[in-house]
């Protein structure tokens, strides 16, 4: 089914509240800018209980379809642009040229909180994935996001350092070195976004 589907589950009150719950979950399994565990806590943060509450089930819902609907509206400008590009003949994007349509890749709406939540959660569950940046996301975390010149190249290097090993074949080396090396990407990723939106 689709996030608008599983949507009008979660609004409608003839079915079971645990059904309803259910499908907000769903909803998240589509549409999930964090990952989506952290999706869920933050949620819970900006809506409260909404495994026990009605009202808070709305207002999560109410939060992620804002978020999903500002990465939708990125999404036709996005698109938009690249019309016009290739009138111009512009036929390819530049890889460095931001894409939506390989995210979303933060909160819309909120992305520094939101980021900074990630990082919490991904250090909460202590199991190595953050290890290489710990200082990274102890520093980010603790200055709301903001990162110095030189915590910005250290970031620089580790994720240069990583892709090389990517790039080098650890998939077939070692499976869980790679799906590590992938989680350290996204942990840099939300390190980034936290420090790009710090006031």
């Amino acid at each position: 089914m689709s996030f608008n589907a599983f949507a009008n589950h979660v609004r409608n009150p003839a079915l079971p509240f645990g059904r309803r719950v259910v499908a907000l979950r769903c909803c998240v399994q589509l549409y999930r800018p964090i990952g989506y565990h952290a999706t869920l806590g933050y949620l819970a943060i900006l809506a409260g209980p909404f495994q026990h509450e009605e009202a808070a089930l709305l207002r999560a819902l109410d939060a992620l379809s804002a978020s999903r609907a500002s990465w939708h509206a990125d999404l036709e400008q996005y698109a938009q642009v690249r019309r016009v590009a290739k009138r111009k003949g512009q036929r390819s994007p530049r890889p460095r040229d931001p894409n939506p349509n390989t995210g979303p890749h933060y909160w819309y709406g909120a992305p520094q909180k939101a980021a900074a939540y990630a990082l919490l959660t991904w250090r909460g569950q202590n199991h190595g994935v953050v290890s290489r940046f710990s200082s990274l996301v102890d520093s980010s975390l603790a200055a709301d996001g903001a990162l110095t010149p030189a915590q910005r190249d250290r970031l620089d290097f580790e994720v240069d350092m990583v892709r090389r090993s990517i790039r080098a074949g650890l998939y077939s080396i070692d499976y869980a070195a790679y799906g590590y090396a992938r989680e350290l990407l996204v942990v840099a990723h939300h390190l980034r976004i936290a420090a790009d939106y710090s006031s």
